[in-house]
């Protein structure tokens, strides 16, 4: 499976930079390279040290490309394990392309999306979960993603998990020897110590399994969804919390009815804000049609906001509270956070009768939170970005922990939980040996399959495929 010709890639991207740099990976890569570039120094670019870093120019026939530095990196001490040279050029796509065109005529094949970090792979550099780890940390966006998937990377879950099958393994090999002596009735694995490594295996799957459902959230954006009429001032709180934590904004318009999404990022975790249509009975189609999309959103959303002018909450209570009420009635096992905004419009007297309806409100559904907010002024909001951060658990990031965030990985450890049950219950039973090995090689299978000691061509198809090239 190792391929061995030389490949040449774009590693930054395309269009006019500063700098840009060539990627070459491959047995020939030094030699290859060597053929068009010529050493300010005069030095043999196939004699010189590995990780070393060369000025010169790029010769095509009688004609320089540009002036470029040399990296070269000799296997197996690089990413791929094979000799890497790097070519940082002036960033004019014209000579990126002039240069990596010359290097496919000297004989160079352009890589295909993720070939340097396959070769990784394929050259032991590093499992399959980390090279996953690497897309994950090119695509992180904030401190959480990039946390995570740098635990990865260096190998923290691979570790887990090659622990997990090394131990399994070891009994495995006991269970499979029992079989070689079948007819002499003995037993080589201890049943006992066999039945407490099964149950800590057990309560590691489902830890890492658990861990899915923060790590999954967290990778793409917590969904909020915002759910309040127009002008109760949903854009001034978010820009409220904007400008408190100079996160970057996107509008992306909807089809419909006007959707729009803000990502900002609150203490290094991403949040996906929503706004959606109020919900009303109402006779128009338009706006119905508008309403029936809120409630997808809603569907959707790991919290459910629903902010409330507190000036329309004073003059009639009851059309809000139906609100409220018809939203928990339709997802009673939704967070709802319940936000009266524009409290600083509020008399002294009138922010008494407020917290007197905040406390009915609470009464009536206790289940749901309530913040006297002015996204304005900025009352409330550093509580409001506490209560947001409440929902999440956060404390598996703190605390370092193996959070899983790849379905791939998620469905391997379901799998795998599930053979482990089979083998508890066949220990449990007193079932025949090689009915039990079956199991346990299906349990070693899964776990193989998460860091790829057990691959298919189509796996590392599909894993691969979405790679960038030049990575």
């Amino acid at each position: 499976m190792i391929p061995k010709d030389t490949i040449v890639a774009l590693a930054t991207p395309s269009g006019s930079g500063a700098i840009a740099v060539i990627r070459v990976s491959g047995k020939d890569a030094i030699t290859l390279v060597a053929q068009v570039f010529q050493s300010i120094h005069n030095k043999d670019l196939k004699t010189v040290k590995t990780h070393t870093i060369h000025l010169g120019y790029i010769i095509d026939k009688q004609s320089t490309i540009d002036k470029v530095l040399l990296s070269v990196f000799k296997g197996p001490n690089s990413y791929t394990a094979e000799n890497i040279v790097e070519i940082s050029c002036h960033g004019s796509p014209y000579i990126q392309q002039q240069i990596i065109q010359l290097l496919v005529r000297k004989g160079c094949r352009t890589a295909n999306p993720g070939e340097f970090t396959l070769r990784a792979f394929l050259n032991g550099k590093m499992d399959l979960s980390q090279a996953e780890a690497v897309a994950d940390l090119i695509a992180s966006e904030n401190e959480a993603t990039h946390k995570i998937a740098m635990q990865q990377m260096r190998g923290g879950f691979s570790n887990q998990i090659k622990l997990l099958r090394e131990e399994l393994l070891n009994f495995a090999s006991l269970i499979e020897l029992e079989l070689d002596f079948s007819e002499e009735d003995v037993e080589f694995a201890d049943r006992t110590q066999f039945n407490n490594l099964l149950f800590e295996i057990e309560e590691t799957l489902k830890t890492l399994i658990d861990s899915f459902a923060t790590g999954n959230v967290i990778k793409k954006g917590i969904p909020i969804t915002i759910v309040g009429a127009p002008n109760v001032g949903k854009s001034t709180l978010l820009n409220a919390l904007l400008n408190e934590d100079r996160a970057i904004v996107s509008e992306i318009a909807g089809t419909t009815r006007d959707t729009i999404e803000d990502e900002i990022t609150i203490e290094g975790i991403g949040f996906r804000f929503i706004d959606t249509a109020g919900i009303r009975e109402t006779a128009d189609t338009v706006e119905r049609i508008g309403i029936s999309k809120t409630y997808e959103k809603i569907e959707q959303a790991e919290v459910v906001l629903v902010l409330v002018p507190s000036d329309g909450l004073l003059a009639d209570k009851d059309k809000y509270f139906k609100e409220i009420k018809l939203i928990h009635s339709k997802y009673p096992s939704k967070p709802i956070l319940l936000i009266f905004n524009k409290v600083d419009l509020l008399s002294t007297a009138q922010q008494e009768v407020l917290k007197t309806l905040r406390e009915e409100a609470v009464a009536q559904l206790p289940d749901i939170k309530v913040l006297l907010v002015s996204a304005k002024s900025g009352l409330g909001v550093d509580v409001l970005k506490s209560t947001l951060l409440s929902f999440i658990n956060t404390g598996l990031l703190r605390n370092n922990e193996t959070i899983v965030t790849n379905s791939r990985h998620y469905n391997a450890l379901l799998q795998s939980l599930e053979e482990i049950k089979k083998v508890q219950l066949g220990l449990q039973d007193e079932i025949s040996s090689d009915l039990m090995a079956i199991d346990i090689r299906q349990a070693l299978f899964h776990l193989g399959e998460i860091t790829g000691e057990i691959t298919t061509d189509d796996l590392l198809g599909n894993i691969f495929a979405n790679f960038c090239i030049g990575k």
